[in-house]
């Protein structure tokens, strides 16, 4: 190239040939899958890391994800002490090796109503059966839809359906996801009779039951006895779950006339932020994963600004942030909030989680139940 550069104008040559900077010896070369090569789901996903944009992303949220879940407290040096009234105040089981191998991550999921609509619902209730996730947030929609699903089915339908025709129909659209009026005539059916016992036990001297949102998802989980339930499913295994925005939907439609028919439930928020907020400050690590934007985003991330941010964070939505929107936000907005430590693990994958999380549970939480 020379030559051709000796007869190019001074200025083309300063502009187009800039000498390049030597690459740092650890950097990525971006290589896709070979398929002259059988591969496994294994093998194919283990080249996404390598395969730039988004592909990259997963393959970092499953790097992040792995390593939250591998994290044990022993992981991490012991506390150095100054005087022996600096070790005195310290809890004597922090220091014992053993007890510090039992100390695992917290792991905090948060989604959206629409996914437990769509298929992933499955996916979330093998996290809870399993016990592979410690703490749930949903919208109100990701509860209601979970029961509505166990009285009766949702259908694939059409995103270019005509809302109009559908509502002559009973038909309501959910992207491309039909739900019968019927269903949710099955779920008041099964709802209000809970409610009225709810009430009942709220009133009883001897049991003066005091009731948040987290409490009226349990109940309902243990109400439903559904092993397709995600709910049940965390009553089971003892997993909170916070929906700060109980009413928002369905559920909160049926607590409405139930109020003209038996006025007087009442449900606490209050105790519920000091749950949750409390999950995250007494967690020696925390990791978050949220399909989605919204409240349940907000939530997760507002309690772990309580223990000066998060330790691992991986965010799966397709928001942009130009419009200031909170699933827009990528982790370094959480960053400049505290919600997310400064030295944290962290990534955005702008996809559909419908498509990438049932790829990114195939390389991390399923792998120990030897499904994939």
């Amino acid at each position: 190239m020379s030559g051709l550069q000796d007869s190019l104008p001074s200025s083309t040559q300063e502009a187009v040939f800039v000498a390049s900077t030597q690459m740092p010896e650890d950097s990525v070369v971006i290589k896709g899958p070979d398929f002259n090569q059988t591969l496994s789901l294994d093998a194919l996903l283990s080249t996404f890391i390598t395969s730039g944009f988004q592909a990259s992303a997963i393959g970092k949220a499953i790097e992040i994800i792995n390593e939250m879940r591998r994290w044990r407290l022993s992981d991490d040096p012991l506390p150095t002490f100054n005087t022996p009234e600096e070790q005195a105040a310290v809890d004597p089981e922090l220091l014992d090796p053993e007890y510090r191998k039992s100390i695992k991550c917290k792991i905090f999921l948060g989604y959206t109503s629409n996914l437990v609509s769509s298929g992933v619902r499955e996916i979330i209730r093998f996290l809870v059966q399993h016990r592979l996730v410690d703490c749930l947030v949903s919208s109100a929609g990701g509860i209601e839809e979970d029961f509505i699903k166990c009285l009766a089915p949702t259908y694939l339908g059409e995103f270019a359906l005509e809302g109009a025709k559908l509502r002559k129909q009973g038909l309501n659209r959910i992207g491309n996801l039909l739900v019968p009026n019927d269903n949710y005539c099955k779920f008041e059916d099964w709802v209000v009779p809970i409610l009225d016992k709810m009430l009942e036990e709220q009133r009883d001297e001897a049991i003066k039951e005091h009731w948040t949102p987290s409490k009226v998802i349990r109940r309902l989980g243990q109400e439903i006895g559904h092993e397709e339930s995600i709910y049940y499913w965390a009553y089971k295994n003892d997993i909170p779950v916070f929906c700060p925005a109980l009413t928002d939907g369905s559920l909160g439609d049926m607590i409405y006339f139930h109020s003209y028919k038996s006025p007087g439930l009442i449900i606490d928020i209050v105790s519920d932020i000091r749950a949750m907020n409390n999950q995250a400050v007494f967690a020696k690590k925390t990791g978050i994963i949220i399909l989605g934007g919204g409240v349940v985003k907000h939530h997760i991330c507002n309690a772990n600004l309580m223990r000066n941010g998060a330790d691992y964070a991986v965010f799966i939505n397709t928001g942009q942030e130009f419009d200031g929107s909170d699933a827009g936000a990528r982790p370094d907005e959480a960053v400049s909030w505290g919600k997310i430590r400064l030295d944290a693990k962290s990534v955005k994958v702008y996809a559909d989680a419908t498509i990438v999380f049932p790829l990114i549970v195939s390389q991390t939480f399923a792998k120990e139940q030897q499904y994939i």
